[in-house]
């Protein structure tokens, strides 16, 4: 069995670069997917949700070396269900209130919009496609 997800969206915050007691590389970073649309009643709607990206070894160093706030990305990997529940992992906010996310183990990352200064990837992962601009980003 087998399943992949594949998410475009808007790096939500710089990527955390950390290292695995046996010196594995793994970065960490959020992805928001987002889509618009008009409801029944004719109002506008923007829906946005969040996704938490984990990357290893050689594509968790590129990644942490390219990604910035609000890039533009595609990911492809797999969920990583909560173990307890099957769904979203579920946490508890500081207020107490419950809260779930969505986590990715990514396989790929390509990097998407305008090439960065000294972003000159070429491997899979960094990818360009110029077909973005800066003025797409909703935040």
């Amino acid at each position: 069995m087998y399943h992949t997800i594949i998410i475009a969206g808007n790096v939500g915050r710089d990527p955390e670069l950390r290292y695995t007691p046996s010196g594995q590389a793994v970065t960490n970073f959020s992805v928001a997917a987002s889509r618009k649309y008009t409801g029944n009643n004719g109002e506008k709607v923007e829906e946005t949700v969040w996704f938490r990206i984990a990357t290893w070894g050689k594509l968790a160093e590129t990644c942490n070396q390219y990604l910035k706030k609000g890039r533009q990305v595609l990911v492809e990997g797999r969920l990583v269900p909560d173990p307890t529940t099957g769904g979203p992992r579920t946490f508890s906010r500081q207020d107490g209130t419950v809260g779930a996310a969505f986590e990715v183990t990514a396989a790929t990352v390509r990097f998407l919009g305008h090439k960065e200064e000294g972003d000159n990837t070429t491997a899979k992962q960094g990818k360009s496609d110029s077909s973005y601009n800066d003025d797409d980003i909703p935040f």
